[in-house]
């Protein structure tokens, strides 16, 4: 990822302030969403896995190598993960029907029921947590605007 702006933008420190709180609540948001995960029984990366394949686009069936792409992994890695979760009964493959090459991944249906639980408990944390991120946005937003 390239780094955008120049070296002679002027910082603040509020500019340092709201940098350090933003990394620290998401710090917070990925200790909370590791702690779920392992309460369910799953690894931080497959409860990813799971959550990215159910959010891929309606009617668009997700893909190794889409799932490689969505948790910014090699295709190596995506495919073991893979192997990972279908030895566990949380994901089928399928042939793809246009490219037999490749194989499309669906959840289980106790991959349905997990991902659920996760789902509802992450969604509560994140709108909790709104209120301070969206201040700290806001603060980085101006910041940007000012300049």
């Amino acid at each position: 990822m390239a780094v955008v702006g120049t070296m002679e933008e002027t910082l603040s420190q509020a500019d340092y302030e709201a940098l350090a709180t933003l990394r620290h609540t998401l710090r917070k948001f990925m200790d909370f969403s590791t702690s779920a995960a392992h309460g369910e029984g799953l690894p931080p990366q497959q409860h990813q896995a799971l959550l990215a394949i159910k959010g891929n686009r309606q009617g668009s069936a997700m893909t190794i190598g889409m799932l490689a792409e969505r948790l910014l992994i090699a295709p190596h890695t995506a495919t073991e993960l893979v192997g990972r979760l279908t030895e566990s009964g949380y994901v089928t493959r399928h042939p793809d029907p246009v490219d037999k090459r490749r194989q499309t991944l669906q959840l289980t249906e106790r991959s349905e029921e997990v991902l659920r639980r996760l789902s509802a408990i992450h969604l509560r944390e994140i709108r909790d947590m709104a209120p301070e991120l969206i201040d700290i946005l806001k603060h980085l937003q101006a910041g940007v605007r000012d300049s």
